[in-house]
């Protein structure tokens, strides 16, 4: 029993960052609703994660998750509509589960599987009885019609949370108000090296409408490359739930401003070894701070190590008048 894309519907899942989470009206008020119109003892929105089935819901039993192995509701994300066992101590996938022969004696199971635009399977909104049964159609009906509730209940939460963490980004960056003009570019990536396209496509964008020359784009597109990908892979553990911000500006002299931020624990840029010396020639830490240093103008590791502010001038940049050159 595998589904044929499982690592690509764990990333799905793991975008939503939902579980373990707290108990949801929202949730509750479904589970709550399946029970009583299915006329079931149990009801449950669960989600089916690497190794376990994890419970966002749940009506008529105290456990929040269960071993994935013995899950009816495995079964259920690999079927299209409704999956439906009548009686599970005679049907020969099912009447070996311990919860069948044992504690708590589950009889029926009719699981409607929670599915993503994309196609992924997620989980199930699924009812439960300690008796052989059979759904009605209308019952039926009435599940799928709650199964799509709770899909467009994790979108919006999804899309709630994606807005909550960009708007508290723009609100970490407004400390750069007082040396920026306007903001350029400020874009909130997940932690995934195939979103830095997105950055670095609109930073070579606004370079080139600034006539910057094509060894100073690289230059700063290696360094940003850098910033993001260090983000990414210490700052996010390589976790596509996080996010990177990045932000590009320039001050009052014209001079390229650009921020990259992640939500991890952060470093002691002092402590990282220089890449060039001794044993470290050997190692691979060091090298993207050092790289770092080399393309930019000036870097600086400020939150922990968790924001770097780089800064550069192009050979182009016409100062203001009454502007001092020179980096601020």
């Amino acid at each position: 029993m595998a589904v044929a894309d499982e690592a690509g519907r764990l990333k799905a899942l793991r975008q939503y960052r939902i579980l373990d989470t707290e108990p949801e009206q929202a949730f509750d008020d479904l589970t709550l609703i399946a029970s009583q119109i299915c006329g079931v003892p149990v009801a449950l929105i669960s989600l089916v994660d690497e190794d376990r089935q994890w419970f966002k819901s749940r009506v008529g039993i105290e456990a929040r998750e269960s071993s994935r192995s013995v899950s009816f509701c495995a079964h259920a994300i690999l079927q299209r509509g409704i999956f439906t066992i009548p009686d599970a101590s005679k049907d020969e996938r099912f009447r070996d589960n311990p919860f069948v022969r044992g504690d708590p004696h589950i009889r029926f199971y009719a699981g409607a599987p929670i599915t993503t635009q994309d196609g992924y399977a997620l989980g199930t909104l699924c009812v439960i009885d300690y008796v052989p049964r059979k759904l009605t159609d209308d019952q039926i009906k009435a599940l799928e019609a709650l199964e799509r509730q709770v899909t467009a209940q994790l979108e919006l939460r999804r899309n709630l949370d994606e807005l909550r963490v960009a708007l508290e980004g723009i609100d970490t960056l407004s400390a750069l108000i007082p040396y920026c003009s306007t903001c350029e570019l400020n874009l909130v990536i997940p932690a995934d090296t195939a979103a830095m396209e997105k950055v670095t496509a609109g930073l070579k964008e606004i370079l080139a409408g600034k006539h910057w020359s094509e060894k100073e784009m690289m230059d700063v597109d290696l360094a940003v490359q850098e910033a993001l990908a260090n983000a990414i892979r210490h700052g996010c553990k390589n976790d596509p739930t996080k996010l990177v911000q990045c932000c590009v500006t320039f001050d009052a002299t014209g001079e390229l401003v650009i921020v990259v931020r992640d939500p991890g624990a952060g470093f002691d840029p002092a402590a990282v070894p220089d890449p060039l010396t001794g044993d470290n020639l050997f190692r691979g830490s060091g090298r993207g701070v050092f790289l770092i240093n080399q393309l930019m103008d000036t870097a600086e590791y400020t939150e922990g190590g968790r924001k770097v502010l780089m800064r550069k001038r192009s050979s182009t940049t016409v100062e203001p008048d009454g502007a001092a050159g020179g980096s601020l």
